[in-house]
């Protein structure tokens, strides 16, 4: 797809880029580069535009191309019709949004049969001219007029049906006027106010709404959470809603545009604005203020998730250890799984640590027996029902000195547990078993374990289900795509679902990979990823520098050094008479690498710069250490909290609100925005990220309705 020089114009404006920079990423996207690989290959092509900045310009201009596609078909429609004059087609040329576009198509829109199309058969446009114009020379009342209609009409049609029916035609051409509808657009988004109501008889059944049965609030200023309540009240039909500025303010807009003086003609067209309204232009913009209202809230929330997300992808991994997985139960008991370094599982059993004190003796035993049995290096928990019960009784056993103990995040385990993936891998194993497995493999790496998850389902979102749901995926897919790529993967041992989101690959790719390296072993070096069916060149050039095979016969194929790049590489060892591990482990060596002496027509300072990084720390996880975390002892429950307590805690979720942070007590508490910090916070992602461990202070407990209200200020830890 090409785009127009204006388009591009437009999007470098809008991010403050250059038109070369901007030209440069679309037409890279245009021949199927992926955002990763431009924002870390093609630096000196994009004037280094980072991942954000390239996604902005692909959703951008798809959004413009979307425009000048509809832009199109209306031209075409009024050209077939034979209604397209010089004037309008500037103006449907020049329109800068769909609305505006929408505006213009307006009065040539074909319609369903109307009340001014039943006046206009009557032939009463003359007329409704006539009234519309407010002459004030005119020597004709409107009733005068609509009298003399009236005799010709015969038909039992009486003059005020006259009249009335002019008034029809001149509120539709009213509301169909692009230029106040403009105007009006602006104050419903100015000035409207989102108003709900409980619905009748619904008091009960809708408590869960009960802080929107009787809101208000400026349009402007609402926040997406509530916007989003209160429209998932309504949907629910617990809520009546209402999106509409004050009727003075938007009459008093029409009016200044059609009325003129206070003569008997304005005075009719004053009724028929108001009519206009009422009927027309009100309900019409009504649904599309709620429209853009909810777009906006979308937005937001979608943003959140997204940055949610990140967090949790990128979440410290332990890396590769022996590990014991619980999944913990009361009555079913605990799922227990031992995974190798590889994730591979082998052993499982259940223990039963709380039913009595004699299965709890031997589910210690049994855990003890395991630890030492296969060198376990670490536990880890699932964070669900009996959880945290379950975490105290392994921290009592007297595990070997060094060995944490962690609490990991269930949200999500169910649904992979119960997917194909996970059916194929332990197709003799019920979902309990691969629950565990899931629980230890997100320990040990939570991206490659979370990505075989729907994000939808692994609990950060707000509103989730309320938003835009292709938007959302959108978002989201970009989110995984991100971390995957700049994290890396390996490409001998990673799972299909992994590298699904390496740039180039998609799913037909990755069984393709993953198929070839279970047929012929594993790869040796990158270039025998081209061996993989349907892995040409074009793919090769989008995935290689993302995928890592260590202990191959080329040791740049270990980092993120891209194979294009490798000759330089090569000649920076030859200038300085050493082999290219040497530049690897010797930091002296690299100290007298001029760049400078490098640059050429395809490569630049910026990928030099990145060239020497990698070489320092080849394969650099960007992802921080991981550090074991622990709740407060003897707290377990909501009984066990009291107003004042200085609690450790993980943030769970941030929204738009403030953040939930996990204490330990099977409920998280909410630390309000407001609680966030000694000083203003203007959102919660300045202060907080999922998976951060925090230190709380607890406000309130309200144990009736299972809600804690905490507080991170400084000024409460005394």
């Amino acid at each position: 797809m090409s785009h127009s020089e204006s388009h591009v114009a437009l999007v470098a404006a809008e991010l403050g880029a250059t038109v070369a920079q901007v030209r440069a990423a679309a037409a890279f996207l245009d021949e199927g580069a992926t955002v990763p690989f431009l924002a870390r290959y093609r630096k000196e092509a994009t004037g280094s535009l980072d991942e954000v900045a390239l996604t902005t310009v692909r959703d951008r201009l798809a959004r413009l191309a979307e425009l000048d596609d509809r832009r199109g078909a209306i031209v075409r429609s009024l050209s077939e019709r034979g209604l397209l004059s010089p004037e309008l087609t500037e103006a449907v040329r020049g329109a800068a949004s769909m609305a505006v576009l929408e505006d213009l198509y307006l009065p040539f829109r074909p319609k369903r049969r109307t009340r001014a199309t039943a006046a206009r058969e009557l032939g009463l446009e003359p007329l409704a001219a006539r009234v519309f114009l407010q002459d004030p020379d005119e020597k004709e009342t409107p009733q005068k007029l609509a009298e003399r209609a009236a005799a010709q009409l015969g038909n039992g049609v009486d003059a005020d049906q006259v009249l009335s029916g002019a008034r029809d035609i001149i509120a539709e051409w009213v509301s169909e006027d692009a230029e106040v509808r403009g105007r009006l657009r602006q104050v419903f988004l100015r000035e409207g106010v989102l108003e709900s109501r409980v619905a009748r008889g619904k008091e009960a059944e809708g408590s869960k709404f009960r802080d929107y049965f009787e809101w208000r609030e400026r349009v402007g200023r609402a926040a997406s959470h509530r916007v989003l309540a209160v429209f998932r009240g309504e949907s629910e039909g617990m809520l009546r809603v209402r999106l509409a500025p004050s009727p003075e303010k938007a009459l008093a807009t029409l009016e200044r545009r059609f009325v003129r003086g206070r003569t008997p003609f304005s005075e009719q067209v004053r009724a028929a604005v108001t009519d206009a309204y009422a009927r027309l232009l009100g309900p019409s913009l009504e649904t599309e203020t709620r429209r853009v209202v909810k777009e906006r809230a979308d937005q937001e929330a979608i943003r959140v998730f997204a940055a949610n997300l990140r967090d949790l992808l990128l979440a410290p991994p332990l890396g590769q250890k022996v590990v014991l997985a619980v999944d913990p139960g009361f009555r079913t008991g605990c799922k227990t799984v031992v995974l190798d370094r590889q994730g591979g599982m082998l052993h499982n059993e259940t223990i039963f640590p709380h039913l009595s004190q004699g299965r709890r003796k031997e589910a210690g035993e049994r855990v003890l027996a395991l630890v030492s049995d296969y060198g376990v290096e670490a536990v880890a928990v699932g964070d669900g029902t009996a959880g945290r019960e379950t975490e105290v009784f392994l921290r009592s056993l007297g595990l070997p000195l060094g060995t944490p103990v962690v609490m990991v995040s269930e949200s999500g385990a169910s649904i992979y547990s119960a997917s194909e993936a996970a059916r194929e891998e332990f197709p003799d194993q019920d979902v309990t078993v691969r629950g565990a497995v899931s629980i230890g493999r997100r320990l040990v790496d939570p991206l490659a374990e979370l990505v075989k998850i729907d994000p939808k389902s692994i609990g950060v979102g707000q509103y989730q289900h309320d938003v835009d749901q292709q938007a959302l995926r959108r978002s989201l897919d970009d989110v995984v795509v991100s971390c995957v790529n700049s994290v890396g993967v390996n490409a001998n041992t990673a799972s299909r679902q992994l590298l699904i989101y390496v740039s180039g690959l998609g799913p037909t790719l990755a069984d393709n990979l993953v198929r070839y390296r279970d047929e012929q072993g594993p790869f040796h070096k990158r270039n025998d990823l081209l061996k993989v069916p349907r892995l040409g060149p074009k793919a090769f050039q989008q995935c290689a520098g993302f995928l890592r095979i260590t202990g191959g016969d080329e040791p740049l194929d270990a980092g993120a050094v891209h194979p294009e790049s490798y000759p330089v590489v090569r000649a920076m060892a030859r200038d300085l008479d050493c082999e290219v591990t040497d530049l690897m482990s010797r930091g002296e060596l690299r100290a007298r690498i001029d760049l400078q002496r490098y640059v050429n027509g395809s490569i630049g300072l910026p990928t030099l710069v990145d060239i020497l990084d990698e070489l320092a720390q080849p394969g650099r996880d960007p992802r921080l250490s991981f550090a074991p975390f622990s709740f407060a002892a003897g707290v377990q429950s909501l009984d066990d909290l009291e107003v004042g307590m200085r609690l450790p805690g993980v943030v769970t979720n941030v929204t738009a609100f403030g953040a939930f942070v996990d204490v330990g007590v099977h409920h998280d508490g909410l630390v309000h925005i407001s609680e966030l910090a000694d000083r203003f916070v203007r959102e919660p992602a300045e202060i907080v990220r999922v998976r951060q461990p925090v230190e709380v202070t607890v406000l309130a407990v309200d144990r009736e309705r299972r809600r804690i209200s905490l507080s991170m200020k400084t000024a409460l830890r005394n």
